[in-house]
């Protein structure tokens, strides 16, 4: 079983996390990202490497794919909380991304290039 992470640790870990888009999330123990990529494939691609980077760790992630859009929070479920191995889920994620468009509001609709575009249509 995981351990919640320190406060200590979380002085540290979070800012650098959060200048590549990890934020909180209100009224949980959580960090969410949200990633665009330039199509439906790279966001796959991006989710087959971040699942054998989570089956390693044991450690999988709450996430929703639509079209280039991949909405990823973690939290230890077993800790009710951030431990360790959120943050090292959440390094692991960003070296495998570092192109992709990060949304950092989190309070504006998630919008995939399918949406965008009927919206124009």
């Amino acid at each position: 079983m995981a351990d919640l992470l320190p406060t200590e640790d979380r002085k540290t870990q979070l800012p650098p996390l959060a200048e590549t888009g990890w934020a909180a999330v209100p009224r949980k123990d959580a960090i969410r990202k949200i990633l665009k990529f330039k199509n439906f494939s790279e966001a796959w691609g991006f989710m087959s490497r971040a699942a054998l980077a989570a089956e390693k760790l044991n450690h999988h992630p709450e996430w929703k794919n639509v079209y280039n859009v991949v909405d990823v929070t973690l939290t230890t479920h077993d800790c009710k909380g951030l431990s360790q191995l959120d943050i090292d889920l959440a390094k692991a994620m960003d070296k495998m991304a570092p192109d992709a468009e990060v949304q950092r509001n989190h309070g504006e609709p998630v919008m995939s290039l399918c949406e965008i575009r009927a919206r124009t249509a």
